[in-house]
Order: C-alpha cells, then sequence, then structure tokens
C-alpha cells in the first residue's frame, strides 16, 4: 500500500524468502510507474491481483552472468541477487523485460481477501504496528455503506470511530488509518 506515496520510478525490493536456496522464482514486476521484486512466494500477489497492466517477469538468472554479478550463495539472496539487480535497475543499467522471462502466472496471497457479507466483513489482521495496533486488509470501502459499523475482535466490540481522541485513554476504537484500511488501536 505505501508504495504510492514513492516517486514513480521508484525500485522497491521486498524480501521474505525462507524458499532461500531452492528453485524458488523471483519476479520482477513493473506496474504503475515502479518497479517490484520480491521472491515468487505470495508476497507481491495482492499488488499482481489489483494492479492495472502490470508487466511480470521471472528472473532469468542468466542475467547475473551477463551484469557481472558473482555466483551467488544459496542462502543469502538478498545480499547476493536481490540488491545487486535492484541496483542495476536504479542505475538504468538494466531492464526487467532485459533480465526476465514474462509470465501470467505466481504463487497466490496467503492471506485470503477479505469476505463480505450481508451486513459483515470479515478481514485479517496483517501486521501489529510499532504501537500496538492491530492492521486489517479490510478496506475503507468495504465498511463505508455501514451506519454505525462496530468491529468484533477478539470478543470485544469495538466501536468505528474517525479518531485516536475519540475514545478515553485504555479505551479501544476502530479507525480507517492512513492506509485506508480498518485499524484496531488501544
Amino acid at each position: 500500500r505505501s508504495y504510492k506515496w514513492f516517486p514513480r520510478g521508484t525500485i522497491h525490493l521486498a524480501i521474505v524468502d525462507p524458499g532461500v536456496g531452492t528453485g524458488r522464482d523471483i519476479l520482477v514486476v513493473e506496474a504503475d510507474g515502479h518497479v517490484f521484486m520480491a521472491p515468487d512466494n505470495g508476497l507481491l500477489a495482492r499488488l499482481l491481483d489489483h494492479a492495472e497492466a502490470a508487466l511480470v517477469f521471472k528472473l532469468d538468472l542468466g542475467a547475473l552472468e551477463r551484469l557481472h554479478i558473482p555466483a551467488p550463495s544459496n542462502t543469502f539472496h538478498g545480499r547476493d541477487i536481490f540488491a545487486p539487480i535492484a541496483a542495476e535497475l536504479a542505475a538504468g543499467k538494466t531492464t526487467p523485460v532485459s533480465i526476465g522471462v514474462p509470465t501470467d502466472s505466481w504463487i497466490p496471497a496467503w492471506v485470503d481477501e477479505p469476505e463480505v457479507r450481508e451486513n459483515q466483513v470479515s478481514g485479517s489482521i496483517m501486521t501489529v504496528d510499532a504501537f500496538g495496533n492491530l492492521i486489517s486488509n479490510i478496506d475503507a470501502a468495504l465498511v463505508a455503506s455501514f451506519e454505525r459499523p462496530v468491529l468484533q475482535v477478539a470478543g470485544r466490540q469495538v466501536p468505528l470511530l474517525t479518531t485516536y481522541g475519540n475514545v478515553r485513554p485504555r479505551e479501544y476504537l476502530g479507525l480507517i488509518n492512513s492506509f485506508g484500511v480498518v485499524e484496531v488501536a488501544l
């Protein structure tokens, strides 16, 4: 969600890679004026599922030799593959199309999209931020039609309000955060 606040042309590198050293692919994606690189393990699936006109490539490992990047270790692809390729892209020495093979398949996201039913939206907590707030995958648009939305979280009913200051200290609330998703805070 945050890539939209970066200038067009930014190279975004994300590595959560328990498959390092295996035969998993590496994706290089051009979308919305940005370039994204990540292992093909579901990390970019949400972006790809919602991006318009994304160009998706699987990295051709032969590009490493063509770019004079030394052979990678089996345990540190972030250092040995991802960072050098991202640097070459950022320096304008290569492009996604010249280092990748076009593809229209990738590993799907591991977390389901929010489920919308009559008078109810169910989603998942995606992360906990540095303040302890629970950040969901429920977009503001999914709850916009509710007159007085109430969140059900761990057996508690939590009101959906507009800002943290709408409750007293040590009271829970839900709100739409700066990323446009439902957040639960104390």
